[in-house]
């Protein structure tokens, strides 16, 4: 297997769709989510199923050559520190001025196109993301960006990542600092097993919804 080959499924990858784990000092595996810890590492496909099966299987052991001991909540302590890592980027986003709050606000950057993404927290409303979702696939139907969404976090935790209480939708800007956080965002919500085709979906149920307000 070449350096970049998933121990799971045989396949080789690119770095961004894969995770590298490393033997720590301590024999202990660690997940290395930069890439750039020394030794020897190996890769696993960037979802929890690929990761837990690893683990199930005694994978790690066999891939690195050495004793491992294994983490008995591996699949959910590489949760924790992604969701960790997209939410201090969101954070340092919110700094840069690369993130909008509220839903007023974020309709009005999804449908001007400065959206890369846009995040709901888990209580959100279904009527609240239905009006975002409709302006993102109208958006769209103009020729515009096409914005997916993410419900990735609770609102709490979005309001301590943001230094806000109460925040329900966001929208992550054009920018450095917005690129950064959108992709610490994709990479949680395919490791969770979201797909873009699930925005589709959803975007596709809002706009017959939208179709049938307008015929009533």
């Amino acid at each position: 297997m070449n350096d970049r080959t998933c121990i799971v499924t045989r396949k080789a990858g690119a770095a961004d769709d894969l995770i590298r784990f490393v033997v720590g000092p301590d024999s202990a595996l660690v997940p290395d989510l930069k890439g750039n810890l020394p030794g020897r590492g190996c890769w696993v496909t960037a979802d929890r199923l690929h990761v837990d099966r690893a683990a199930q299987r005694k994978l790690f052991a066999r891939a690195l050559k050495a004793e491992v001991k294994v983490p008995a909540d591996l699949g959910e302590m590489v949760d924790r520190l992604l969701a960790k890592g997209a939410l201090g980027a969101l954070g340092l986003a919110r700094k840069a001025g690369a993130v909008a709050m509220g839903a007023a606000k974020v309709e009005a950057a999804v449908r001007s196109g400065e959206a890369l993404a846009v995040l709901h927290a888990f209580e959100a409303s279904p009527d609240g993301v239905r009006k975002i979702t409709q302006a993102r696939r109208a958006t769209a139907l103009i020729g515009g960006p096409q914005i997916l969404a993410y419900k990735l976090f609770s609102e709490a935790e979005i309001g301590l990542a943001l230094g806000g209480a109460n925040v329900i939708h966001a929208a992550v800007l054009a920018g450095d600092a917005g690129r950064a956080a959108l992709r610490r965002l994709v990479a949680l919500d395919r490791y969770r097993g979201g797909t873009p085709d699930e925005q589709a979906t959803g975007a596709a149920v809002a706009d017959e919804e939208l179709a049938a307000e307008d015929t009533e």
